[in-house]
Order: C-alpha cells, then sequence, then structure tokens
C-alpha cells in the first residue's frame, strides 16, 4: 500500500491564500504515466478533480481553479503542494491527494484535509 498523507488545510477569507502539502510513501512513475494530483469533495458534490501533474511536469487543472491554484511536484516526485490564492467560497470542500504511480495500477487516497473558505 502507498501512504498518502496530506497537511495544511484551514479555515481562510475569501481572497485569502492556502498551501496544500502531500507526501506520498513511493513515487510516480514518468514511463508509467504516473501522476500526483487533488481532487475535492464537498458536502452533497461529488469528487472532482482540481489539478494534476505528472512524472514529466505537465500540469493540468480544472477551469475553475486556473489562475488561481498552483500545483507543483519536488524532484523526487513523491510530494506534491497546491497553492490556493484568491480562495472562493465555493472552494470550500475537504481536499484529497491522489497518487497513481503508473497506468496500470490503482490510484491511492490521502484522508483529506479541510478547506473552508468564509467570512
Amino acid at each position: 500500500q502507498v501512504q498518502v498523507v496530506e497537511s495544511g488545510g484551514g479555515l481562510v477569507q475569501p481572497g485569502g491564500s492556502l498551501r496544500l502539502s502531500c507526501a506520498a510513501s513511493a513515487k510516480i512513475s514518468n514511463s508509467g504515466n504516473g501522476y500526483m494530483g487533488w481532487y475535492r469533495q464537498a458536502p452533497g458534490k461529488q469528487r472532482e478533480l482540481v489539478a494534476t501533474v505528472t512524472s514529466g511536469g505537465n500540469i493540468n487543472y480544472v477551469d475553475s481553479v486556473k489562475g488561481r491554484f498552483t500545483i507543483s511536484i519536488n524532484n523526487a516526485k513523491d510530494t506534491v503542494h497546491l497553492q490556493m490564492n484568491s480562495l472562493k467560497p465555493e472552494d470550500t470542500a475537504v481536499y484529497y491527494c491522489n497518487i497513481k504511480r503508473f497506468s496500470g495500477e490503482r490510484a491511492y487516497w490521502g484522508q483529506g484535509t479541510q478547506v473552508t473558505v468564509s467570512s
């Protein structure tokens, strides 16, 4: 099993910033098309992909966070961060880190970290 641990969530006012971190016990594989990323799930809502980064550095964001969130991966390719700026109330959710080491393997999830954007 791959251990995935998120941190950095909290309560912030609209327009504020948070930085989430995710440390995994394994690295993603470039040759196997691995990725790490962040999903979020608000109460009563579907879990949605927020941002992903591949071992090769390709990055994708959901449209609603483009220009506000930045995902990054470390050189060891086992840790990702999500810098969240200009936060909006609709960003309120539990944020889950996701790692897929290679395309043929299941994804592994962290326990989630709560992000609340409220005045």
